[in-house]
């Protein structure tokens, strides 16, 4: 499993926002592709709101990426 450490500069970030800003996906709407295709996870449960509002202490899955977002500095 690979693990991916996101800083938040504000106090969310949207979820298909998130998996651009990562690598994931090509853009904001790839992202949202992704979650409607029912792949992602958010704390253990599948998400399908693609715009989800994604706080620090999350943890986002894909496959077998893991990304836990923190407080940026």
């Amino acid at each position: 499993m690979q693990k991916v450490t996101f800083d938040l500069s504000g106090e969310f970030v949207e979820l298909n926002q998130l998996l651009k800003l990562v690598g994931l996906c090509d853009s904001g709407g790839a992202g949202k592709v992704m979650v409607d295709s029912g792949v992602v996870k958010v704390d253990g449960k599948k998400e399908l709101r693609k715009t989800a509002k994604i706080r620090a202490g999350q943890v986002v899955s894909v496959a077998d990426v893991r990304i836990t977002v923190q407080a940026g500095a």
